[in-house]
């Protein structure tokens, strides 16, 4: 690419091109580049070489926050082209592992790719921990990683309240539910917490995750949940 003249093919405006050559060229002029204190870090699983859902982490990206400021469009510019090139270029022993994309408390940022590793306790109670964990993240950075969310009588309640950014994972799982026509309704963490019905985790690293006591059972709502599940994870096979 050459700098200053407009890549239409690559970047959507001027504007966002120059944001980028900027981001990269204070990166290049450190000295001795390295990160600092994460302030945030991001996992999307991968397809192959590719981040399925690219473009919906970043969206996401763009409401998340670091030191109670937004992310500059240089950081996002660069986060999505670095992405694209880096895993088409690269050599990595798991084309489809996850992607971790750290940024530090200075607004400097870097990729990293590792293997992917399902999680070894889906329980209903293991699924609650890490929501709650991700919602703590939520309250520093703006956008939870992951969210539980339960089905019931076919509605779909998302672990956010109205008004919150979601992640790119569960603007997807939104989508589908409502394409499907189910009702989808943000009823907040702490009711979902303690809801009955089939309960799921969704993860931008893990996609959808049923609660393991789903297995056996029969009946709409948990069909519906295993279905977002499958759907999901086609864009992973």
């Amino acid at each position: 690419m050459t700098m200053g003249a407009f890549e239409d093919d690559i970047f959507s405006s001027p504007e966002e091109q120059r944001a980028y050559e900027e981001f990269c060229a204070a990166q290049e002029r450190a000295e001795e580049f390295r990160l600092d204190r994460p302030a945030l870090v991001c996992r999307w699983r991968m397809a192959a070489r590719r981040v399925p859902l690219l473009n919906r982490h970043i969206r996401a990206l763009a409401q998340r926050t670091v030191n109670g400021s937004a992310l500059p469009t240089g950081v996002l510019s660069w986060a999505k082209q670095h992405v694209e090139w880096s895993l088409a270029e690269g050599d990595y022993p798991d084309p489809d592992g996850v992607l971790m994309l750290v940024i530090d408390v200075n607004g400097n940022a870097a990729m990293t790719v590792g293997a992917y590793e399902p999680l070894a306790d889906t329980s209903r109670e293991a699924l609650r921990a890490r929501a709650a964990e991700a919602h703590g993240e939520q309250a520093g950075t703006g956008v939870a990683p992951e969210l539980l969310c339960a089905v019931l009588d076919g509605t779909l309640y998302l672990g956010a309240g109205e008004g919150e950014s979601l992640c790119g994972a569960a603007t997807l799982v939104e989508q589908l539910a409502s394409t499907e026509g189910h009702r989808v309704v943000r009823a907040g963490a702490d009711a979902v917490r303690d809801a009955a019905g089939a309960v799921l985790l969704v993860s931008d690293e893990h996609g959808v995750v049923p609660a393991s006591e789903l297995a056996s059972v029969d009946g709409e709502d948990a069909g519906f949940v295993r279905s977002l599940a499958q759907g999901v994870s086609k864009l992973f096979a």
